[in-house]
């Protein structure tokens, strides 16, 4: 064999080699990359896991930390209009603060059977509203009157309005409107509207 064929040879050789080094580098630049990329999702899955982690962690510790709380909340907020036993309340309230008898205690028609907007088709949602702002809470008005045949004293009004902000049913009272009688204005017939709280 003599050197110019030699020589070819090797040339030939070398750009063979550099030929399957550019493809071989080609090759690994394109394996590390979807590596890299594969890396990269799931570093991103695995810090997106930590951070569920971390949340479901502080969730739990404040579910333990607010069952107390729920548990207060759902013997504060009635879990049904029952309205017999929201009637009894109200009549005991006005007995123990020295009304003998009520003139009427009336609830809104009940709309059992229609549609109502923003309450489902519930027969235990009928008659109430949703409050605002507060998902899952309705609110059921309630009037109670004392006509001008049965006027009660100042003071004994004070204390059935007192008794009934303070039981957990009626706590809230939305209108008020007294009637004093015009000889002794000591002695008033009232009308008041309160609002029922329920979480069914």
């Amino acid at each position: 064999m003599n050197a110019k064929r030699l020589y070819y040879t090797l040339v030939a050789v070398i750009a063979l080699l550099c030929v399957g080094f550019v493809g071989v580098g080609y090759e690994t630049n394109k394996v590390l990359g979807a590596q890299a990329d594969k890396l990269s999702k799931l570093k991103g899955d695995s810090a997106a896991l930590e951070t569920a982690q971390i949340t479901l962690t502080k969730n739990k510790a404040d579910v333990v930390k607010y069952s107390e709380l729920n548990t207060i909340a759902q013997t504060i907020v009635p879990q049904d209009k029952d309205q017999a036993e929201a009637v009894r309340e109200i009549v005991n309230l006005a007995s123990a603060s020295g009304i003998p008898k009520l003139s009427s205690i009336t609830f809104p028609t009940s709309t059992l059977g229609t549609l109502t907007p923003g309450i489902a088709n519930n027969p235990n949602l009928t008659q109430l509203t949703p409050v605002p702002g507060i998902v899952g809470v309705y609110e059921l008005p309630i009037t109670i009157a004392q006509d001008s045949s049965a006027r009660v004293s100042y003071n004994q009004f004070i204390a059935f309005l007192t008794k009934l902000e303070q039981n957990r049913r009626t706590a809230q009272v939305g209108t008020i409107s007294i009637q004093p009688d015009t000889t002794n204005p000591s002695q008033v017939a009232f009308t008041l509207v309160i609002n029922e709280f329920i979480k069914p």
